[in-house]
Formats: structure tokens, C-alpha cells, sequence
């Protein structure tokens, strides 16, 4: 016990070090040729020591949850929950979105120069921009789109377009839908961990999720939106490869039989029902889950390594034969469409590649932001997330064996299944640094990817205490610094 804590704690104080190292080099380099682009590397930020309308409440919902959390994660109903992870994970990203105010925390964050509301009048005529789409995202092109819309395929503008033509236009209303669809993300990864890893563990690791120093950039920023996207399709996902019921473990299935009795007592006529709707939640599932793949392809361009996930969530379920077709089904539609409007994904991210060049991107050292980009991630994912990634890894090599038991996802397979499912996580994180077309900006960029991380919390002990560390880090962050891009 004591061995492990302290390997923890080790893990932790090599994290620090990282951050501590990227922030003096970053500092050293860009106070000598000013090649990295931003004011407080490695993160997107400036120093502003600051309080807001918002430091109350963060810091009430910050006690709650590090007091209460874990004891409520562990007695509540499930679908109760699920509510209040998502009511609180949305709470503390008001909170935190507040200390800067709600015109700089929320309404003036998607308004920049390089944001989606810049180009709402430019979608007056959807099919005709969709058709000229690839044609403004160069630099040197005529009427070039703005940094993040060029950056992104049309649907991330799309969302914002819509959201205008509803009567939510302007920076409050996209504020306020990108925190409050962002939070569902912590609702669908704890749908995921149960189905694929047993109950047990999507109870310790709710408190983590709803607790993420992530929040300081989930609020308010396009990505959370993307993020809460990407993990409902890998949660339909898991529900279609677990059978769509939502109970994996033995127990659950010696739970059912205990319920029901033998086939005299059932009949051979229910089965068949209950077969039947089990069926159809399967195929919806599958293609639900293959829709939003699609969508999450059309928001952002690297968002396609979230295939690394699913193919994390297919080795773990038993019903991978029988969803695929439905899953590619689904996974067609939205580039279909778009592709019949006349926007063409490869075309644009040829593109897009040109284009990141020409700015910022051709003159961020890759030497620099390739280890640096890891730093940003534990700011977003705080110390208990490494501390949990050690303990997810020495899980996944002892008890390897274990992680294709599907028989006993709730048993003794629990915590290799996790683990596989969080380092599905990593490794596409990984590539995204290795490809090099992340350097700089990644605690926003690399939000979806984050908060598959946060999940790890659920191996650690004591979880108090590292709630605790989750929270002053968040609150550190948001009231030293103030970001934005």
C-alpha cells in the first residue's frame, strides 16, 4: 500500500517536473526569438492574477464534490447519477467560465477574430459555401475564413450557423451550448467505463470526471462541444458491442436469471420479445454510434484518430461481428451528405495542412512543442489522472490475460478492461503529437481526447485527496492565468 502510494506520488512529481521544465524552456525560447506564439508557454495564456462572479460558487462546488463525491458516486441510483454528474460537471464549468466574467468568460469567447461566429452571414447560402467551402482556407485566398474555421470541416461552422437561425445566435448563446452540451461528455465516458469495465468503476471514476481541471478550457470552447460529440459515438458504441443492455459483469446476468427463473416460468414467447428489443437497441446503437463518427469527422479533422478508441471499445465487446455493418452504415451518412452538398474532406485537409503552415504553425518549434504538448496535458488532466495512468498501466501488464474475459467485465477483468480503454486514449493523443500538426494550443484542442484520461481516477485510493489536488489545480489555473485563443 504504502510502495504504491509512493510510486504515485512519484509519477505525480515526475508530471510536475515536465510542466515545470516546459514552462522555463518555453519562456527561455520565447523570450529569445518568439517562435512559440504564445505569452505563457506551454499553455495559450497570459499571467492575470484575478477573482470573479464565478469564485464562490467554483470554490462551493469544488468542497462538495471533493467532501461528498465519492460517497454519492457510490450510493446513487445510476440514472441518478448520471443527472447529477452531469448537473455538477456543467456547474463547475459556469463556475470557473465566470471568474473572468460573462462577457470575457462566455459570451466573448467564441466572437474572436479566429472564432465560428465571425462567418455566420457567409452561411446565408448553405449549399453554395459548402460548395466554395475549400476555396478561403489558404491564407492568400480570397476572403480567407478565420483561423478555426479553416481549421475545422464545415459542419464545426455549421453547428454555430444553425444555433443562429434557432434564436440562439450571438456569444452567450454558443457559450452556454458548448458548456452545457460539453458536460454530457463525463456522462457518456461513465456509460462507457460500465458497460465495458463493470459499475464499480464508473462510480470511483465519476467524481474525477465532473471534478477535470479540463473545465477551464471546456468552458467556453468549441472543442468541449467536439468532445461531448466523440464520446457519445464511442458510448453507443459500447452499448452496441455489449448487446445494448447495459450490464456486461456475471452478476448482473446471475441477477437477471435469479429474477426470472427457468423457461417455464418466463416462456419461450418473452424471450423472444426481450430478444427482439435487444436486438433493435443493438442496431440502433450501432448506427447511432457510426452517425456520430461521422459528425466527429466533419467537426474536426483530427478527431478521425478517435478510431483508435473504437477500436479499443470493438476488442472489448462480444457483439463486434453483428454491428459493424449497421456501425458503417451509420459512419456514411455525414460524409455523404456533405460530399453531395460539394464539400470534400480530403480535398479541404490537404488544405488545411498548407494552410497551417503558412501561420503560426510553420514557425512552432516541433522540437519544443512535441514533449511541451504533453505538459499542457497534465494541466488538463491534473496529477490524479498520471497518478491513475500508472496504476491503469501495471493493471493492463499483470492482468492482461484477463482483458478479452467478457463473461467477467465486472469481476476480475474490470480493471484490465479500463485500462485497455484509457490507453486506447493515449495512444491516439500520441499520434496526434507525433504527426505534428498539434504544437501549441493542445489543452483545447486535445479536450476530447482528455477526458478518456480523466476515467483513471477510478484506480486510485484515497480519492479525496486527489480530488483535492484536481481542484486547486483547476482553481490555480483559472485565477493566476487567463486563457483564451
Amino acid at each position: 500500500m504504502i510502495r504504491d502510494l509512493l510510486r504515485d506520488l512519484g509519477a505525480a512529481l515526475a508530471a510536475t517536473l515536465l510542466v515545470v521544465t516546459a514552462v522555463l524552456v518555453g519562456t527561455a525560447i520565447e523570450r529569445e526569438d518568439g517562435t512559440l506564439h504564445v505569452n505563457w508557454p506551454p499553455l495559450y495564456a497570459v499571467a492575470h492574477p484575478h477573482v470573479g462572479a464565478g469564485t464562490p460558487a467554483a470554490l462551493a462546488v469544488a468542497v462538495a464534490v471533493v467532501a461528498y463525491g465519492p460517497a454519492l458516486a457510490a450510493r446513487l441510483p445510476w440514472r441518478a447519477l448520471l443527472a447529477a454528474a452531469w448537473a455538477t460537471a456543467t456547474a463547475w464549468t459556469f463556475s470557473l467560465a465566470l471568474v473572468d466574467g460573462w462577457q470575457r468568460g462566455i459570451a466573448g469567447r467564441l466572437t474572436t477574430q479566429y472564432e465560428y461566429l465571425q462567418v455566420i452571414d457567409r452561411f446565408h447560402d448553405i449549399p453554395s459555401t459548402l460548395r466554395d467551402f475549400t476555396h478561403h482556407i489558404l491564407i492568400d485566398s480570397p476572403s480567407h475564413w478565420p483561423a478555426h474555421v479553416a481549421g475545422h470541416p464545415p459542419a464545426a461552422s455549421l453547428t454555430f450557423v444553425l444555433l443562429d437561425r434557432i434564436g440562439l445566435g450571438g456569444g452567450g448563446g454558443a457559450g452556454v451550448w458548448c458548456i452545457t452540451v460539453g458536460a454530457t461528455a463525463c456522462v457518456a465516458v461513465l456509460v462507457t467505463v460500465r458497460v465495458l469495465a463493470g459499475e464499480v468503476l464508473a462510480r470511483r471514476a465519476a467524481p474525477f470526471l465532473v471534478l477535470a481541471p479540463a473545465a477551464v478550457w471546456m468552458g467556453t470552447s468549441a472543442d468541449g462541444y467536439f468532445a461531448a460529440v466523440a464520446a457519445w459515438a464511442v458510448a453507443l458504441l459500447a452499448l452496441a458491442v455489449t448487446g445494448g443492455t447495459g450490464r456486461t459483469g456475471g452478476a448482473g446476468r446471475a441477477e437477471g436469471r435469479g429474477r426470472t427463473g427457468g423457461a417455464g416460468r418466463t416462456g419461450g414467447a418473452g424471450r423472444t420479445g426481450r430478444a427482439g428489443r435487444t436486438g433493435h437497441r443493438v442496431w440502433a446503437a450501432a448506427f447511432g454510434s457510426g452517425l456520430l463518427f461521422g459528425l466527429t469527422c466533419y467537426l474536426s479533422y483530427g478527431l478521425t484518430l478517435f478510431a483508435v478508441i473504437a477500436a479499443g471499445v470493438l476488442v472489448l465487446g462480444r457483439e463486434r461481428v453483428r454491428v459493424l455493418p449497421l456501425l458503417f452504415a451509420g459512419l456514411a451518412v455525414v460524409p455523404l451528405v456533405f460530399t453531395l452538398a460539394g464539400f470534400h474532406w480530403w480535398e479541404a485537409y490537404r488544405l488545411l495542412v498548407e494552410r497551417y503552415y503558412q501561420g503560426a504553425g510553420g514557425l512552432r518549434p516541433y522540437g519544443y512543442w512535441v514533449w511541451a504538448n504533453l505538459a499542457c496535458t497534465v494541466l488538463v488532466v491534473g496529477l490524479a489522472t498520471v497518478a491513475g495512468l500508472r496504476r491503469a498501466g501495471v493493471a493492463l501488464v499483470r492482468q492482461r490475460g484477463q482483458v478479452l474475459r467478457r463473461r467477467d467485465a465486472s469481476g476480475s477483468a474490470a480493471e484490465p478492461r479500463l485500462a485497455l480503454l484509457v490507453y486506447a486514449a493515449l495512444l491516439a493523443l500520441l499520434v496526434a503529437d507525433l504527426s505534428g500538426m498539434s504544437k501549441a494550443e493542445t489543452e483545447r484542442i486535445w479536450l476530447p481526447f482528455a477526458m478518456w484520461l480523466l476515467a483513471a481516477g477510478a484506480f486510485l485510493p484515497r480519492p479525496r485527496a486527489w480530488l483535492a489536488a484536481q481542484a486547486t489545480l483547476a482553481l490555480l489555473l483559472n485565477h493566476l492565468l487567463l486563457t483564451g485563443w
